[in-house]
């Protein structure tokens, strides 16, 4: 069994044109996305001349300072990313917006997804005399697209490029005073289209339009490119969609609750999920509890369906930085207790259900239920609001391998007793898909092992340092 629980994040998208503070406005937009990766930090403007980048490591707070949204990033145009890196090491220079000069143009791009045949054509672009300069996947897009505009317009250029990339993309591209925005013909990623006065704007989740008071226009459809020049709004069509295959994960875990992707308001969906679950393995206990914030809203649907108490009985530490200073060996656990705490009187001689979002490695979570064992819980039961994890996700989220899944290796019984539990219920696949609108458009790989995309024979081969 594998020591930690966690699900990483992958990448959060933002782009603004035509907005006298556009910087400012990106900085916003990818502190509401900070939920999506805590890596690196990025914006790139367009001042009329020339592009304009602050990068760097850490939160989006960490990475800018008012000197750069006042003075160093001018210009009404701004694209920004956040970054966990599912591809490429965790170096400053991966941090995106990635940027390149090209004989006259000067162009940027954010990329949120993971492609599978990355190996190969950086292989294949190697051979030809390309020299790269990062281990990202994203980088090879920008080479693509740089041989292909030696011969055609901006947009035939990307066409062209995007029938050479497998796998999931969402991108936002700076191209001089032009912004692009596409999205791959799966929709494995959501990609939002809005508007705040003349201004538009692109996010990954809609609730960087909240902040912004912007108005949400729709999805970016799968498939589809926004051209925005010149105040103007066009799209193209560049690739026939496919049967989609939106990441559910979005809904289980990953989008912010107060977000809308894939045309879906998560917080009602994530009820929906424990509502079902409640159903599904009803038993009888004195309260339901989160291990907030994961299961916090999957809890609420589960104990108003159930008609139990919905307690909060484990508080957790919102003052927790990127780094804290280390504490003796003695203090076992110190990195799981600083987080989450119990509320001791809340656990004596209870029988308490746990709703989690999901369990990947079921570390972290055994040593959170010995803690209540430990305070005197009667019996602990755990519901989890998503199917078994059996299976790696190759399209951006971070379950690389088999051997890191619980799920794909021990049966639910083994798992119960690995974290000592009394009872382990997961959300049935068919429970999963009737708390969501359209079911036939969402990828369920990670579930049940069909995948979309197979990955390149050489996928993960990558030499990352």
């Amino acid at each position: 069994m594998n020591p930690t629980n966690t699900k990483k994040e992958y990448c959060g998208l933002f782009g603004i044109y035509g907005h006298p503070e556009a910087a400012r406005m990106a900085y916003f937009g990818l502190y509401a996305l900070q939920h999506r990766g805590q890596e690196s930090a990025g914006i790139v403007t367009w001042d009329g001349k020339k592009l304009r980048e602050q990068r760097g490591m850490g939160l989006v707070a960490d990475v800018f300072t008012e000197r750069h949204l006042s003075h160093q990033l001018k210009g009404d145009i701004a694209i920004g990313h956040i970054r966990y890196s599912t591809t490429g090491a965790s170096l400053i220079r991966n941090a995106q917006p990635f940027m390149v000069k090209f004989k006259d143009m000067a162009m940027a791009i954010g990329h949120n997804g993971n492609l599978v045949n990355t190996f190969e054509l950086r292989q294949e672009l190697e051979e030809k005399g390309s020299i790269f300069q990062t281990t990202m996947d994203s980088e090879i897009i920008m080479h693509l697209l740089a041989k292909n505009l030696n011969s055609s317009c901006v947009e035939e250029a990307l066409i062209k490029t995007m029938t050479k990339i497998k796998g999931a993309y969402s991108l936002i591209l700076l191209i001089n005073n032009k912004m692009i925005a596409m999205r791959d013909p799966f929709g494995f990623r959501p990609l939002s289209l809005g508007r705040v006065g003349a201004a538009y704007v692109i996010a990954s989740e809609t609730c960087a339009f909240d902040l912004l008071e912007a108005e949400f226009l729709r999805s970016i459809r799968p498939g589809e490119m926004v051209i925005i020049e010149d105040g103007k709004l066009r799209s193209i069509q560049f690739a026939e969609p496919k049967k989609q295959q939106s990441c559910i994960f979005e809904l289980i875990y990953f989008a912010r609750p107060d977000s809308i992707v894939f045309d879906e308001e998560v917080y009602s969906a994530r009820k929906r999920m424990g509502g079902i679950l409640a159903e599904e393995a009803p038993i009888d206990a004195d309260f339901v509890m989160p291990f907030p914030d994961s299961g916090v809203y999957a809890a609420l649907g589960y104990a108003q369906k159930s008609g139990l108490p919905f307690e909060v009985a484990m508080i957790r530490n919102h003052y927790i930085g990127r780094t804290f200073i280390q504490p003796s060996q003695d203090m076992r656990d110190f990195g799981v207790r600083v987080k989450l705490n119990p509320v001791a009187s809340m656990i004596k001689n209870k029988k308490i259900i746990i709703v989690e979002d999901s369990i990947v490695r079921g570390t972290t979570i055994r040593t959170r239920v010995k803690k209540l064992r430990e305070l005197g819980a009667r019996e602990i039961h755990m519901r989890v609001s998503c199917p078994p994890i059996k299976f790696p996700c190759y399209y951006g989220i971070d379950f690389s391998s088999k051997g890191e899944l619980i799920a794909s290796n021990h049966s639910v019984d083994d798992i119960a007793r690995f974290i000592g539990l009394d009872s382990l219920h997961y959300l049935s696949i068919e429970g999963l898909k009737s708390a969501v609108k359209n079911a036939q458009n969402y990828c369920l790989a990670c579930f049940n092992g069909d995948y979309p995309i197979l990955p390149g024979a050489h996928y993960g081969k990558m030499c990352l340092e």
